[in-house]
């Protein structure tokens, strides 16, 4: 590997671990309020039914006015200042943070106002409008920061995105466990409302920390701006706001598509439970783990209840899934600027060498994240949901849709860097048009009732990334092998998996412990052996051969260590 080489790798993977820790701190932190508040007396899944249906007409707001911006201009940026010209990327920048703060204002606007007509005619659930409108004023802050963000990322620097985004969620969770414990009393709709104000605020602080980093870095990007001979972008300020938005709507399309996908989930589901239920609503536990008989001839607000406790449910999964995602997140992110500015001059082998090892160190990542799910799923949630513990079958079912959602995520931002923008956005369309399918029909049938929208997200989610995998496949030439890329990660996982389900079994019946506390122990001894068994696998398998171990962050540590195991010869 040359020299040149290695520093664009080290900057890649550099870039890549930024990342990663950001949205791992990031998740953990979303995890560790919800798992609280979900716990506080009085929320439970009531509460977070309407903590999701707020926050999921909200992303739609947000998917429309700034989930792009970042990649779209991160694309822009790269390119121009791998052609050197930072006078036509600042531009950029300028332009767009006027356009999407009128963006931000307006959509703000519709949220807070529309919020009434969202909860009754929309998603079906009366008290969810406290939570939109709680939210409302988010919009703007992040439409803002998404552009500064995405400036920064365009320059290959990831501090201010890695920064803000851990900022923002160490306030979000202290400042939403604060108002959530001062709201006890209140009904669930109002506790999850305030739970909701606290991202408003957070992501104003995030807002006013991104002005700071730029203020700060403000002197040596104009001494750029300054220094560049000749600005290549061309036209006024109107075609460039034109091409700024033609690039970020198609990028922001499949988030566009997943958010509404979403409301439409949640409004299928409450349709569909009071449909199903109609004529009785079977005995459950509830949160406290009570018997609740089986109600016959349920009134309208009785369906209602049911139909927002069973979403409430579903959406705890939401919760853990999203954690390994975030960590896929990190080379999709990275992905759109690397490849973008390699084929800005021409290198189609970085570009494709990056796509090529993104792809299958995704594969590794999110492997025993879901067989972890599916065979620890209910001393989880015994563990993390210990007063609402229903529900950990959910969660091992939509671990299967987690592969297929974090390999379109990191083909996304391949698909992205090469100009195939729309690619991802119908992939997941064509997939959404089957789950809502799916959805009517599989929902209202008694039997299956909730199970209906996990089973149509692992088919959606599915359909996603088989459009998405035949076209990148099809214009950046990736090796993919069977062996490499499927049969040994499945073995290394197959095996941690029976590892993990054995340990906790043979762990769990200690003598003289609490049930919580003998359970958080074998959960604990299983995750730990399970994930060395599993780091060890990869090795002696060889999934990763001596290059693709050193570009690994540490990598050259590593493969001496890997070298004195006896793992990896010269």
């Amino acid at each position: 590997m040359s020299d040149l080489k290695k520093k664009k790798t080290a900057s890649f993977m550099g870039n890549v671990a930024l990342v990663l820790a950001a949205q791992l701190i990031v998740k953990i932190l979303g995890m560790l309020y919800r798992i609280v508040i979900t716990n506080v007396e009085g929320f439970g899944d009531a509460g977070n039914g309407f903590y999701t249906a707020g926050f999921q007409i909200y992303t739609v707001l947000l998917a429309i006015s700034s989930v792009g911006i970042p990649n779209a201009l991160a694309k822009m940026v790269s390119e121009r200042t791998a052609l050197e010209d930072y006078k036509g990327a600042h531009r950029i920048f300028k332009t767009a943070l006027l356009l999407f703060a009128a963006i931000g204002v307006v959509c703000s606007a519709l949220l807070f106002f529309g919020a009434d007509f969202i909860a009754h005619n929309v998603i079906n659930m009366d008290g969810a409008q406290y939570t939109v409108r709680a939210l409302s004023p988010s919009i703007f802050f992040v439409c803002v920061s998404s552009v500064v963000r995405g400036y920064f990322q365009g320059m290959q620097d990831m501090n201010a995105t890695s920064r803000s985004q851990v900022m923002e969620q160490i306030c979000k969770c202290t400042i939403t466990i604060l108002l959530v414990i001062l709201a006890v009393g209140q009904p669930p709709e109002i506790m999850a409302a305030w739970a909701n104000a606290a991202s408003s605020i957070a992501t104003f602080l995030s807002f006013g920390y991104l002005v700071i980093f730029y203020t700060r870095r403000q002197r040596g990007i104009h001494e750029k701006v300054r220094q560049t001979a000749v600005e290549s972008l061309s036209g006024s300020t109107g075609k460039l706001m034109k091409a700024i938005l033609m690039l970020s709507i198609p990028i922001s399309l499949a988030s566009i598509i997943t958010a509404i996908n979403r409301v439409i989930d949640t409004a299928t589901i409450t349709r569909g439970i009071e449909a199903a239920f109609a004529g009785a609503i079977p005995a459950h536990l509830d949160s406290a783990g009570k018997t609740v008989a089986q109600i016959l001839s349920p009134t309208a607000k009785q369906l209602n209840d049911e139909a927002v406790r069973l979403a409430g449910m579903l959406s705890k999964s939401d919760t853990l899934i999203n954690t390994p995602l975030s960590l896929n997140f990190a080379f999709a992110t990275v992905l759109v600027p690397t490849i973008a500015g390699a084929l800005a001059v021409g290198n189609k082998e970085e570009a494709s060498q990056k796509a090529s090892y993104s792809f299958l160190i995704s594969i590794l990542l999110i492997l025993p994240c879901a067989i972890g799910y599916i065979v620890l799923a209910q001393p989880i949630y015994n563990i993390i949901y210990f007063n609402a513990p229903a529900g950990a079958d959910l969660l091992a079912m939509t671990a299967v849709s987690l592969i297929f959602s974090a390999l379109s995520q990191t083909m996304s931002g391949t698909l992205q860097g090469i100009g195939k923008v729309y690619v991802p956005a119908i992939g997941l369309l064509v997939g959404c048009v089957i789950k809502i399918i799916l959805n009517v029909t599989l929902i209202r049938i008694p039997q299956i009732n909730i199970y209906g929208a996990v089973i149509s997200s692992i088919v959606c989610q599915f359909v996603a990334f088989l459009i998405s995998f035949i076209v990148m496949t099809r214009y950046i030439s990736i090796k993919i092998t069977m062996s490499k890329y499927i049969i040994k990660p499945l073995i290394a996982g197959g095996i941690m998996g029976l590892a993990a389900w054995g340990v906790h079994r043979l762990i769990l019946p200690l003598p003289g412990l609490s049930a919580f506390s003998d359970n958080l122990i074998a959960v604990l001894a299983a995750i730990c052996i399970g994930a060395l068994l599993y780091f060890f696998l990869i090795f002696a398998l060889k999934i990763l051969d001596k290059d693709e171990v050193l570009m690994l962050p540490g990598g050259t540590a590593l493969y001496g260590l890997l070298k004195k195991l006896k793992l990896y010869k010269e």
